[in-house]
């Protein structure tokens, strides 16, 4: 049983967010640390500076460590670290001399940031909470006398400069939202049609391949590895598993072709088709039985044949009872010998052709199949039996040597029908002596068995044996010419093949037959 890939897990897009925002921090309490007084950070109140920094660091390894810790945690855990943020950003803001130190456009990123991860749930709480400290600060500073009304504005814009960061962060937030629930919903789509497409190729009769740009199989399934008769794994190269399909050649061929292949194991002859899905995308390979494909093309043979034989019955016979007729009421007048004879004539040739027309559409309707499960042996004394009724002489004609059972799936009216065309030219050929016939049925291995039929007659001449199955081909006058080809249309009909052999002397037919195991 061969594996298919059918989904994936993206990593948790949120998670990973929050794992940068993390190392975001510490690398912000690193270089408040380090270049921290470079910067000219923390001149203002440089105990305050110290303990933020601190503070800082602590909070950021701890958020980080939290996370490593437990990677989904709640939507108050964010809340908290946004506030503490803020708290902290603040405490920078007022070390190093208020908003004019540049440490609002902290304050902003984090709000960005929590708006962000948070899905925009916090994120006004986040600026109103940023706007209240630079507020704070400002009155702070102005109770002091370290700054004037006049700075009121350019405070009041960067609360302005919060609350528009937090506005576009909650419509990205929602944004993003809404393409990770249609994401969510296009994922679930694609997995459940990829599921059901396993589901159809895995009960699918041909056998299916599906191999990547690289040549490894990507998807099989079971039918395809029995008909192959290797093992398919996903990942596997197709051209360690099947060497008759070389990598190479099945990789950079643009058009699509077809291969006959053999599996070793059984035989069998299988057919190997290669469409390409498109541009750089995946290859499909289908393997079919071309046993299988042949039957399925007799089958539409026989179907337009049914047609055809329905056509001919209507449009011949309406017209040839009418001769028919008239030939049967000429003979009932008294009319000379010459006349007779035209009349037998005509009566002769009506009688071949309505043989002609029974034959065809017999032979129209051998795709209605009625398998049975037959021993063989049985079935041809049985035959026998009933046409030595009319035919008294094959009881001393014909010998029937039963060598063993076997068991077969066949049609017991189409077998009937070969029996007795096979017979008939037999009879017809040999030389008419007890035992000039011989009915032979044997195995001829584990899968097969052999019905033989053999006279004594002339034989075939060798310029005719390449002819004697087609249609309409005799060397009887009286022939119609479609006994042996119906009687070779009926065994394919039934899995078998129905032979002539290059015999010395004679005429012997082979009829060889899938066997099935005895009762």
């Amino acid at each position: 049983m061969t594996a298919v890939l059918t989904g994936f897990e993206a990593p948790d897009a949120r998670a990973v967010s929050i794992r940068y925002f993390n190392l975001y921090r510490i690398v912000v309490a690193s270089a408040f640390a380090i270049f921290g007084g470079v910067l000219s950070f923390g001149q203002k109140a440089p105990d305050v500076f110290i303990v933020a920094v601190v503070a800082y660091w602590v909070m950021a390894f701890t958020f980080f460590l939290l996370h490593a810790g437990s990677p989904h945690y709640g939507e108050r855990t964010l809340g908290l670290q946004a506030a503490l943020d803020i708290i902290v950003l603040a405490m920078f803001m007022y070390a190093s001399g208020g908003y004019r130190s540049g440490v609002p456009f902290l304050m902003m990123t984090s709000i960005a940031g929590s708006g962000l991860i948070g899905q925009g749930r916090m994120v006004l709480g986040a600026a109103s909470l940023a706007t209240i400290a630079v507020l704070i600060d400002q009155a702070a500073r102005m109770l002091s006398g370290e700054r004037t009304t006049e700075d009121l504005p350019q405070a009041a814009i960067v609360c302005i400069g919060f609350f528009a960061v937090a506005i576009v962060a909650r419509m990205l937030a929602r944004r993003a939202l809404a393409n990770e629930a249609l994401a969510r919903e296009r994922g679930l789509d694609l997995a459940r049609q990829l599921r059901v497409n396993a589901r159809i190729i895995e009960d699918m009769q041909e056998g299916v391949v599906v191999v990547d740009e690289r040549g490894r199989i990507r998807q099989a399934n079971p039918r395809a590895a029995e008909l192959l008769g290797v093992r398919l794994d996903v990942g596997s190269a197709l051209s360690a598993c099947v060497p008759a399909l070389e990598a190479g050649a099945v990789l950079h061929v643009e058009t699509d072709f077809c291969v006959h292949i053999q599996n070793e194991q059984t035989g069998a002859s299988l057919q190997v088709r290669r469409l390409a899905t498109g541009e750089g995308a995946d290859l499909l390979f289908y393997v079919e039985d071309t046993e299988r494909v042949l039957a399925r093309a007799r089958q539409m043979k026989l179907a337009a044949l049914g047609r055809l034989t329905a056509n001919i019955a209507h449009e011949i016979r309406n017209p040839l009872s009418s001769i028919s007729h008239a030939g049967e009421l000429l003979l009932e007048e008294k009319r000379g010998e010459v006349q007779q004879r035209l009349v037998r004539i005509i009566h002769d040739n009506t009688a071949r052709i309505e043989r002609i027309v029974r034959d065809v559409l017999e032979l129209g309707r051998r795709d209605r199949l009625t398998s049975e499960r037959l021993e063989l042996g049985q079935f041809c004394r049985t035959f026998l039996d009933e046409y030595a009724l009319q035919h008294a002489d094959v009881m001393t004609l014909v010998v029937l040597d039963v060598q063993q059972e076997v068991w077969v799936s066949f049609d017991r009216v189409h077998l009937y029908q070969i029996l007795s065309n096979l017979l008939g030219n037999a009879r017809r050929y040999c030389c008419g002596q007890p035992g000039s016939i011989h009915l032979n049925v044997q195995r001829i291995d584990e899968a097969r068995g052999l019905l033989t039929i053999r006279d004594d007659g002339p034989g075939i001449p060798s310029e005719d044996r390449s002819k004697v199955f087609e249609p309409f081909f005799t060397s009887d006058p009286k022939g119609t010419g479609l006994g042996l080809y119906m009687a070779r249309e009926l065994a394919e009909a039934n899995a078998a093949d129905l032979s002539l052999l290059d015999a010395a002397g004679g005429a012997e037919f082979h009829l060889i037959v899938r066997r099935l195991h005895e009762q």
